[in-house]
């Protein structure tokens, strides 16, 4: 069957409880159990359209030719992997009844090993020009630093963060809500074909299947669970992203978020997620390493102002170039005592300010020179 048919999750409950073949006959001949209906529909009592569901799902069947969808992948060069095959990612079990069937792969890179240290970075299609450039630097840093980026191969944020992560030395991953022979959007044709030469592109779709907007919401969490953390970029507060966001943190992965301008609509969903402690701010690759890195490992550098020549003088040379008047000028005595140190210490650390090139004197006495006036 194609696995289009069992993406949003019931029938995939189906196929896992009956087999493909048994799914594929329960359905099509209509003996499919009301009990166990209701039960894969988490116990509830079962939903009225239920049986317009199984009616639609068995005329769909009816054109179903799984041995044509496989062939068509062989002729395009994709795979199709199952649970428990080696290029199989794990983390996906964490889906719990809800965990693809199968997936369709396209590419060069392993989808296993290349999200072992994967980082999703999703946001707005219509992305600002700031949340463009952030995508792609934030994903070339990534990529130099060995995290492979997955995203959706969108517009916007998705296609800056693949061009981003291709700059770099990692793998870039594409999760597609259509068939790994669709270009959608047709524009991305040539970022598509880059993503399979250096990485993979993946989908629940068999050859063929075209987008549609629940297939995008369906596609979603998997990329939340493919992946470590995800990082959103910019979003409006009705953004799909925001539904990627959501995935992680029912998947209990990390979540980040990146604070745009406050003026900016399409950063609003983001401030939402930071304000509501949802997400952690981030605003470097350093920090989201440091997020969904291990722990001691992957530490961040604390950030700071740039080092100036005086931080390197010792503490009483400081204090007494700290007591030197910018332009007045001051005796030894003076300084000494505006420094806290004796007379001695003051003649001393004056001269070698002097040999430095801090202070210079005056008729007035010692001050400051030029250069060590633009460092205060």
């Amino acid at each position: 069957m194609r696995i289009s048919d069992a993406g949003d999750g019931l029938m995939g409950r189906l196929i896992a409880a009956y087999g493909p073949e048994g799914a594929l006959g329960q359905v099509r001949q209509g003996r499919l159990d009301p009990c166990f209906v209701d039960e894969v529909t988490s116990g509830r009592s079962r939903p009225p359209d239920v049986d317009r569901h199984l009616r639609a799902w068995q005329a769909r069947l009816q054109a179903a030719d799984p041995l044509a969808d496989l062939g068509e992948g062989e002729r395009l060069g994709a795979r199709l992997i199952v649970p428990g095959d080696l290029e199989w990612p794990t983390q996906l079990d964490d889906l719990g009844p809800e965990r693809p069937v199968a997936l369709w792969l396209r590419g060069d890179a392993d989808l296993r090993f290349s999200c072992l240290r994967s980082v999703a970075m999703v946001g707005s299609r219509a992305a600002t020009p700031y949340g463009a450039h952030v995508s792609a630097e934030m994903s070339a840093d990534l990529s130099e630093g060995g995290w492979s980026v997955i995203s959706g191969g969108a517009y916007g944020v998705d296609a800056a963060a693949h061009r981003g992560a291709l700059a770099g030395s990692a793998s870039s991953i594409a999760v597609l809500a259509c068939g790994i022979d669709i270009v959608y959007p047709a524009a991305n044709h040539d970022l598509f074909a880059a993503v399979r030469r250096k990485g993979v592109i993946v989908s629940e779709c068999p050859p063929g299947v075209r987008p549609t907007r629940p297939r995008f919401l369906i596609r979603n969490r998997v990329i939340a669970a493919l992946a470590r953390g995800t990082v959103v970029v910019e979003a409006a507060l009705r953004s799909g992203a925001l539904n990627t966001a959501a995935h992680a943190v029912a998947l209990h992965r990390h979540l980040a978020a990146v604070p745009g301008p406050v003026t900016s609509e399409m950063s609003a969903g983001c401030h939402r997620l930071i304000r509501r402690a949802e997400a952690v701010c981030v605003t470097s690759a350093r920090d989201v390493i440091e997020l969904v890195g291990a722990i001691g490992g992957d530490l961040a550098p604390e950030p700071r102002g740039p080092v100036l020549p005086r931080d390197r003088l010792d503490e009483e040379t400081r204090a007494v170039l700290e007591a030197v008047p910018a332009r007045s000028g001051a005796g030894p005595a003076t300084i000494a005592v505006a420094a806290g140190v004796d007379l001695a210490t003051v003649l001393s650390r004056l001269g070698a300010l002097a040999a430095a090139g801090y202070v210079e004197r005056s008729d007035r006495g010692w001050r400051l020179r030029r250069m060590a006036r633009n460092e205060r």
